[in-house]
């Protein structure tokens, strides 16, 4: 079942059961979605551009849940983590650290990449291996110390 139809379904099962908070995120994916398809005037099929606006949903909660924090301001960072574990539902499983670092070592190894000039490269390669299966900043800091050696 494709991504978009599984979270429809999804809406209408939170509907059904009265789950609020489920329901507002999902609501708030479908919402995110069709805006992209309106500013692109293209339908999204693939999963892998749901997954995308999904990954930029979750970074945008982290972002706010380190400001709240700073702002001592614990029932918004209660509520950001809520929100990012229903989105994660809809993420595929994250790679750990040493499948990151294998596939920064092949994306360097293809690319040829030998000092920081490269790093766009490295990061083009291993973005499209990595496929939303983990957080690029995290990649990013990596791949960037290991061209810095």
């Amino acid at each position: 079942m494709k991504l978009k139809h599984r979270i429809r379904e999804e809406m209408k099962d939170a509907m059904r059961s009265g789950e609020r908070e489920r329901l507002k995120v999902i609501r708030l994916i479908i919402s995110s979605v069709k805006q992209v398809e309106i500013d692109t005037r293209q339908g999204i099929d693939n999963d892998g551009q749901v997954l995308e606006i999904i990954n930029k949903m979750v970074k945008q909660r982290r972002d706010s849940v380190k400001q709240f924090l700073a702002g001592s301001r614990q029932d918004l960072v209660d509520i950001e983590l809520s929100e990012i574990e229903i989105l994660e539902n809809y993420l595929p499983e994250q790679l750990n650290a040493e499948e990151i670092e294998l596939m920064i070592d092949s994306a360097m190894t293809e690319t040829a990449a030998t000092d920081m000039k490269d790093m766009g490269k490295v990061m083009a390669a291993t973005k499209a291996k990595i496929n939303g299966r983990a957080d690029m900043s995290t990649v990013s800091q990596q791949v960037r110390s290991r061209l810095s050696k």
